[in-house]
């Protein structure tokens, strides 16, 4: 599976110098030189992982990942010319998952983006494929089958199935998932979520009006019973 990787840089010829690294190593890599287009970025869609800067033009990036914190887990790693042992603490005390000082090799920095990604999403970068019932979803060529025939879905639809696969049997609250699938700043309306999950159910279920899979969970939000 891609992974999609936020790069939250002033500078903008390293941000451009690691994008083209990360891209040759299967990463999507988008960039933002400000928090203000970071999020606007992350109200339109997910990130798997961010790079995040400490000095900003608009902003200080801890001030950033607090608020990224009120909000998603995403994983943040901290890459900044602010080495002392307070600016790391203080990195990891608010949320930060890991600190870099820079200047770094490309290859130190791969190596941390790594780990962290094996840490944070427990399978392999690899395609994963989830299979239920007759159903298959392959999250690294963004197909699904049912009893053998493709089924079509729209990008959010996928999006939402997929992280749904990602954490089965866990009842996901509706907030956590708008902001996991929409985006952390997004202003998406729970209906919304709601629709989605109705279209879901109706190209996947045998029963819409009675789910065997994607269940709603009475004042939570909704889970994907697949079994163990």
């Amino acid at each position: 599976m891609r992974r999609d990787i936020l790069i939250i840089d002033d500078d903008e010829d390293l941000s451009m110098i690691i994008s083209d690294m990360l891209t040759d190593q299967g990463y999507r890599v988008t960039c933002a030189k400000d928090s203000e287009t970071a999020f606007g970025l992350l109200s339109e869609r997910k990130f798997d992982l961010i790079l995040l800067d400490i000095n900003l033009p608009d902003a200080i990036g801890f001030d950033v990942c607090k608020e990224l914190r009120r909000v998603s887990e995403v994983p943040v790693i901290f890459a900044s010319a602010r080495t002392s042992e307070t600016d790391r603490i203080i990195g990891l005390d608010i949320g930060g998952d890991d600190y870099i000082p820079k200047p770094f090799s490309m290859k130190e920095l791969l190596s941390h983006i790594k780990a962290l990604m094996r840490r944070t999403y427990g399978f392999s970068e690899n395609d994963k494929t989830v299979t239920f019932g007759g159903i298959t979803v392959d999250i690294g060529s963004r197909t699904v089958m049912k009893d053998g025939k493709e089924v079509n879905l729209s990008l959010r639809e996928f999006d939402l199935l997929a992280y749904l696969c990602e954490h089965p049997n866990i009842a996901l609250p509706k907030d956590k998932l708008l902001s996991e699938v929409w985006g952390a700043f997004s202003e998406v309306a729970p209906t919304t979520l709601a629709v989605h999950i109705r279209w879901l159910r109706e190209k996947l279920e045998d029963d819409p009006a009675d789910p065997k899979y994607i269940k709603t969970v009475y004042k939570v939000g909704y889970i994907l019973e697949i079994g163990i």
